[in-house]
């Protein structure tokens, strides 16, 4: 089923969440994925572990048997990341530990996927 993806950024953040929240069929499957920002000279990431977990990521969705909405929020640079003070840090809602982190929201809650999880996720994408 089709994989729609959105962007967002510390600046537009709040705007694109209404929006994911709000849009979007009832049977749609909605994550987000917080990630590190990516160097424009490399179109990689700060955070290896970002770059092993994307592609994964996006392949298991692509191949959802449900249409998938994805909210890519970009967490800033390494400095901006590491203040423990970092919006998405401090969140009550979030309450981000690391990147990647990617999150399921279904009936207007968070369902955070743990890193076992994603762990298995990539595990069982690496082998393919």
């Amino acid at each position: 089923m089709p994989l729609k993806i959105e962007d967002a950024t510390l600046a537009d953040f709040d705007d694109a969440f209404e929006k994911f929240k709000a849009g979007g069929p009832v049977n749609q499957m909605k994550f987000l994925l917080f990630l590190a920002d990516k160097d424009p000279s490399t179109t990689l990431s700060w955070c290896p572990d970002c770059n092993v977990a994307e592609p994964v990521i996006y392949e298991k969705l692509e191949t959802s048997e449900k249409d998938v909405l994805l909210l890519r929020a970009y967490v800033g640079d390494r400095p901006t990341w590491r203040n423990p003070a970092h919006p998405w840090r401090v969140d009550t809602q979030f309450k981000l530990k690391g990147v990647p982190t990617l999150i399921q929201w279904k009936d207007a809650y968070a369902w955070l996927i743990g890193w076992r999880t994603m762990k298995l996720i990539l595990q069982a994408g690496l082998k393919h």
